[in-house]
């Protein structure tokens, strides 16, 4: 290990974890866009009332994994020995991601649906065949090289409502995204304590109501183009906008999650299709900006499930691109404005632990000038 360069995932106290809220962001939003030479381009944000204290984290290969049961404990669900190295980020200093992007290319996020989801029943006497709502995309991403992988793997296993410590003994609830390296891109959520998998053609995704009715609900928008409009014409009258911009007027621009749907829709659809990969991830960059939750914003009381407490508001605790073409993936944190980069090409896939690392504070930009790729290399 390189200069001391990870340190070893650590389960936080539950003295410490009970300090922060229950689930995860009500914020988030992701998307894909694809680069004309056959790459594509995932971005997403997390937001959250208070630190999730994420860390950059790699799952090498035959790393053995320790199922949540219905109690909550690691160990008492059903354990799995990773087949594919990945990395991405983690919450509260647990071994799981909730962002990622794998050696084969499988780009997948975790993104909140508290009003919505309900997981799979399962009791004590089963407890050992499940995983907890957490692990799903911890699971996926190292079992699985594509899309289609996920849809019948995901069939084969249940998936219980484990309430966790770390999440101040709540159960995370949550939906997930998948992308693969051939553009296939599917919403995956436990609805009524039911599996339901929807394909998804806008490669969108944000937070409650369930996905379908975001599907729904883009006809609403029909009027809205990227082109702008002619001048109104009445009696002979020309009557032209005072700027530019007028083909999107009534776009979304609140933090709810339908209009951040909408408005990541027509934003990734915005960005011209000659460009290449490298142009897309750059063009992630300056639509993520969009959803950018400036601090206070989102101010939530104490008592708001999504996070909060005296004084609380979410923020964009970080963004991330994943590129899977050159297989990189990169970090934008909320205390300074630097790009992270890890190469998963230069990666050690068969190291023997997980490891980690915190990407926050100046000092970290101080110390590292070079390009995070010659020192986040495994």
């Amino acid at each position: 290990m390189k200069r001391g360069l990870f340190k070893r995932v650590l389960v936080v106290s539950l003295s410490a974890s009970l300090a922060f809220a229950p689930a995860l962001s009500n914020a988030c939003t992701s998307f894909l866009l694809r680069g004309n030479d056959g790459g594509y381009v995932y971005g997403r944000t997390m937001e959250f009332g208070l630190p999730l204290k994420s860390e950059l984290t790699m799952i090498p290969r035959n790393y053995v994994a320790k199922g949540i049961g219905v109690d909550g404990k690691y160990g008492s669900g059903m354990s799995w020995t990773a087949k594919y190295a990945a990395v991405g980020m983690n919450p509260l200093g647990l071994p799981e991601l909730v962002d990622g992007m794998n050696e084969k290319g499988l780009i997948a996020g975790m993104l909140n649906l508290p009003n919505s989801a309900e997981y799979q029943a399962v009791n004590q006497a089963n407890s050992a065949e499940s995983i907890s709502s957490l692990q799903v995309l911890t699971y996926a991403l190292t079992n699985f090289a594509s899309v289609d992988e996920v849809k019948s793997g995901l069939r084969k296993i249940k998936v219980n409502g484990a309430k966790i410590a770390q999440y101040g003994g709540n159960t995370p609830l949550v939906h997930y995204t998948f992308h693969d390296a051939n553009g296939k891109s599917i919403a995956v959520e436990y609805i009524k304590g039911e599996l339901q998998i929807t394909d998804n053609p806008t490669g969108v995704m944000t937070n409650d109501p369930p996905f379908q009715d975001h599907l729904n609900s883009i006809g609403n928008y029909s009027n809205l183009s990227k082109v702008e409009k002619p001048p109104l014409v009445i009696n002979g009258a020309k009557y032209a906008a005072p700027s530019s911009g007028s083909g999107l007027h009534g776009l979304p621009g609140d933090f709810l999650s339908p209009s951040r749907f909408i408005r990541a829709l027509f934003l990734a659809n915005s960005v011209p299709n000659n460009y290449s990969t490298a142009q897309m991830n750059a063009a992630a960059w300056h639509i993520l900006g969009s959803f950018d939750i400036p601090p206070g914003s989102v101010t939530l009381p104490a008592t708001n499930p999504y996070g909060g407490g005296i004084g609380g508001f979410e923020v964009t605790e970080w963004s991330v691109t994943a590129n899977n073409k050159n297989m990189t993936y990169m970090v934008k944190m909320y205390e300074n404005t630097n790009v992270y980069v890890f190469d998963l090409k230069k990666m050690d896939v068969n190291t023997k632990e997980i490891k980690a690392r915190r990407l926050r504070g100046c000092e970290r930009i101080r110390r590292f000038r070079k390009p995070i790729t010659s020192w986040l290399q495994l």
